[in-house]
């Protein structure tokens, strides 16, 4: 790239940046309701996204072979149990990925 082309890359990414960070206290700024569509996104979405990430990491999974997908349930497990018990997100991802990686290099 030339230099001209980095700095228009860069000045992309920062006005990209600004924008959506922005553009959603300018459409719903304190003064306007937020439209209902928009509060059931924000309710709808985070579950959506979870579930997403579920099916990604279990896409590949193959349970005629190998390790026959024991480590991979024991880690849907430990991550439904602790969301259960805890109701973190985060812990609850961390707590499982911690357990598959356990798994995977000291088990199976």
């Amino acid at each position: 790239m030339t230099l001209a082309e980095e700095i228009f890359t860069i000045s992309m990414c920062v006005a990209a940046t600004l924008i959506t960070r922005f553009l959603p206290f300018v459409l719903f700024s304190g003064n306007k309701k937020t439209p209902k569509f928009i509060e059931y996104l924000g309710k709808a979405l985070p579950a959506a996204i979870f579930a997403l990430l579920v099916v990604y990491c279990l896409k590949n999974v193959d349970i005629t072979s190998g390790s026959y997908g024991i480590p991979e349930a024991i880690s849907v497990a430990v991550v439904t149990a602790l969301h259960l018990w805890k109701r973190k997100i985060l812990l609850s991802m961390a707590g499982g990925t911690f357990c598959y990686m356990i798994l995977v290099q000291l088990v199976f």
